[in-house]
């Protein structure tokens, strides 16, 4: 992902007291080259990024399909055709048809309304997931880079050892170690995913500590916490939309390994991960109750890369300048 160099919000910045518009000091903090092209259009930054975004066709393709997940998720109890739980011993494994689009698994429970249950575990522990690493890295990286010292040493090497273990690996050592349990999963992937989150607000930190409007808000008395909330924090929460929206994606890959391995979401209650665990049994006789969890799986995935994409883009304060 881009970086913005916070030292050309402060040579743009009239002084030590940014009024902070829709995106915060993001949009106040624009080049030399790009502000005029901002000041002629009249365009707030809220709009202007707006803008942008809707020009990308592939993020605003992305944003449609999460959108439409996210509603089916939210309208499962009147939109799935089924229980998901209910089982019948006279459709075992009944290829789709009209009675049942998708065909029924091996205890004779609808696929689709299992689909369509199953997303909301899987967005729920995607989107928790990420927050939860938001909400533990953000702090911690704006407490290394604007205290310094050994706190940041501390700090950052944590960071680089958690860095250093593949992701899923140690999101799967953690879960392992919580027990077998959906909440369980959010809480092993929050954590795990949580240094990437302090690596970027301790790099915004950093930039933004030498900055002339931080240095004046600090001789005018303003306390640490003060200056991270007010000065600092603004200014890395469009990289954060970027970084968040892009690591939903990889909490649902990484949801639906755990589930899969029978340490996420528990049976009966249904997860795309946990319906691909009961599939890998059946590929031969049954291949539509792998092919639907993994589609979605896919689909989904995608479109948030995707809409990540045309986030970073449309935050981006260089695009006037292209």
């Amino acid at each position: 992902m881009p970086s913005v160099g916070l030292g050309a919000v402060a040579r743009c910045a009239p002084g030590p007291r940014l009024g902070l518009g829709p995106l915060g000091m993001w949009g106040r903090g624009m080049s030399a080259t790009s502000a005029p092209v901002a000041l002629e259009r009249g365009e707030s930054p809220a709009r202007r990024a707006a803008r942008r975004f809707l020009r990308h066709k592939l993020a605003v393709f992305g944003l449609v399909v999460v959108l439409a997940f996210v509603l089916v998720a939210i309208l499962a109890p009147w939109v799935a055709p089924y229980d998901p739980t209910e089982t019948s011993w006279t459709r075992i494994r009944k290829a789709p048809s009209w009675a049942h689009p998708l065909g029924t698994d091996e205890n004779g429970r609808d696929v689709l309304s299992r689909l369509i249950w199953g997303a909301r575990a899987s967005l729920m522990a995607g989107v928790v997931s990420v927050l939860g690493a938001v909400v533990i890295g953000v702090p911690l990286g704006l407490l290394a880079g604007l205290v310094g010292g050994w706190v940041d040493a501390v700090l950052s090497r944590i960071a680089d050892a958690m860095l250093s273990v593949p992701f899923l690996i140690l999101a799967i050592a953690l879960a392992a170690f919580l027990g077998p349990a959906l909440e369980n999963a959010m809480l092993a992937i929050a954590i795990t995913a949580s240094p990437v989150f302090v690596r970027l607000a301790r790099g915004m930190a950093l930039d933004a500590r030498s900055t002339d409007w931080v240095e004046a808000a600090r001789a005018l008395g303003n306390p640490p916490w003060r200056t991270a909330l007010v000065h600092v924090l603004p200014n890395i929460v469009p990289p954060l939309l970027v970084q968040s929206t892009l690591a939903i994606a990889e909490a649902i890959i990484a949801e639906a390994s755990l589930s899969f391995l029978g340490l996420g979401q528990q049976p009966p209650s249904p997860s795309w991960g946990s319906m691909l665990n009961s599939a890998q049994r059946f590929l031969d006789p049954a291949p539509w109750l792998a092919i639907a969890p993994g589609i979605a799986i896919f689909v989904v995935v995608l479109a948030f890369n995707l809409m990540g994409d045309g986030l970073r883009d449309a935050l981006d304060p260089r695009a006037d300048r292209k």
